[in-house]
């Protein structure tokens, strides 16, 4: 059945709502979304064309009872069947810039929550996580098409003018109370420029905010001596989102944040159960030659990823985003006889309010950290102070899984912990 026609049963059943008006016996929105999601599973059970593999959907183990679609309508997902159940364990608690935090982390991966709790233990004997926060904006860079090379270089220059800056400036910044733009970066290929906007977004993530000041920009860009300018495409991968990229490796995006701690070498034996030129060494050798040798960009770490995604799950970010957000180099150094573990991570993209921050669980992870919606008085320091933490987790992963594999230990933990029986269909 195609997706308009189960949306239509969606519609019906919210229409059979309005036309019960008040009556004490009318259905309630949370149970025609519930009585919706139910209604598709038959229809995807019953769907000839696929009924080999989709006729047990209908009494599945997939749960949908007691889920709050009223959320979920017109803001997270489509077509919905149900929700997949995560685990969720907290690694922790773990001192960041002098506060202890409980890290929320949604994973199936054995090993991991224990590890990066192994990570923090060791990182509060020496006093905490200190972050640093280098940069906080989004980007966005559309493609604009015209005649000639020649052309596109002029509105180029009419963009970088004084004028041509106040006129974008103040047009992006009037669709917002959030967006203010930073900075404009100009790339040129034949007759196609790419305009990168870089703006302020608050405590959103911020791509639809700012998507609609630059349309808006390019509106007056247009008006002010560029009629034969087409926008190609709002997105023009010169952002760049969900992917991996030099230009945001190299100028961020989102959040530009650096973690960093000591370690004494009494906890690196007693704790972590190597040495600190062991670490160092692995660190080198592993994270930034290895990684060198193939060819890796952004990828100067263990498994920076790891932890990102898991807080990005627990926390309702675009799982999406992990691509660049967990771009990263971790750096070790020998100081005075104790470990300098630092990981730098410019483009962190976050937010604690919009997308799947409104999920009542996800909500209550952000919460749980303090972060959760606006901040009442600084715009941006709860999507801020979420970077932070996330950073700090993968300093506490990047230290154990490196401590483990400079000891020889990470297999023998895996197969401890992170062994499972394959999962076969169920008929």
């Amino acid at each position: 059945m195609s997706s308009k026609h189960l949306d239509w049963i969606l519609e019906k059943t919210l229409e059979n709502i309005v036309s019960a008006g008040s009556s004490s016996t009318a259905t309630t929105r949370l149970e025609a979304f519930t009585r919706a999601v139910r209604i598709r599973r038959i229809t995807v059970s019953r769907t000839p064309s696929t009924q080999d593999l989709s006729g047990g959907i209908q009494n599945s183990l997939l749960p949908y009872h007691s889920y709050n679609y009223e959320l979920v309508h017109g803001a997270c997902c489509e077509n919905v069947i149900g929700y997949l159940p995560l685990p969720l364990g907290l690694a922790g608690p773990m001192v960041i810039d002098g506060q202890a935090y409980f890290i929320p982390m949604a994973t199936t991966e054995g090993v991991l929550v224990a590890s990066a709790s192994r990570g923090c233990k060791a990182i509060n004997a020496g006093g905490g996580a200190v972050t640093t926060l280098k940069g906080d904006g989004m980007t966005r860079g559309p493609c604009l098409g015209f005649p000639s090379a020649k052309r596109a270089a002029e509105a180029q220059r009419w963009a970088e003018s004084p004028i041509g800056r106040r006129v974008l400036t103040d047009t992006f910044n009037a669709t917002s109370r959030f967006a203010r733009l930073q900075s404009l970066t100009f790339a040129q290929a034949g007759t196609y420029l790419y305009i990168r906007f870089r703006t302020t977004t608050g405590d959103a993530m911020g791509m639809n905010m700012i998507s609609k000041g630059i349309e808006q920009a390019l509106q007056a860009m247009t008006a002010h001596g560029f009629p034969d300018m087409n926008t190609i495409t709002l997105s023009g991968n010169f952002c760049a989102d969900k992917k991996s990229a030099a230009i945001n490796w190299i100028g961020g995006r989102g959040k530009s944040v650096i973690a960093e701690a000591t370690i004494p070498a009494e906890t690196v034996r007693k704790v972590l159960k190597t040495e600190v030129d062991a670490l160092v060494e692995l660190n080198t050798a592993k994270n930034l030659v290895g990684s060198a040798m193939a060819g890796s960009m952004g990828g100067f770490n263990a498994h920076a990823s790891n932890l990102v995604q898991a807080v990005f799950l627990a926390t309702g970010q675009d799982p999406a985003q992990n691509v660049e957000s967990s771009s990263c180099i971790t750096t070790m150094k020998n100081i005075d006889g104790n470990l300098h573990i630092a990981v730098s991570m410019p483009s962190m993209e976050v937010g604690t309010i919009g997308g799947g921050t409104i999920l009542e669980a996800q909500g209550a992870m952000l919460d749980l950290l303090g972060v959760r919606g606006a901040h009442p008085t600084d715009p941006g320091a709860n999507a801020r102070r979420l970077a932070r933490i996330i950073a700090a987790a993968v300093l506490a992963g990047e230290l154990s899984t490196c401590s483990a594999l400079a000891a020889g230990h990470l297999v023998n933990a895996h197969m401890q912990h992170n062994r499972s029986a394959a999962s076969s269909r169920v008929n």
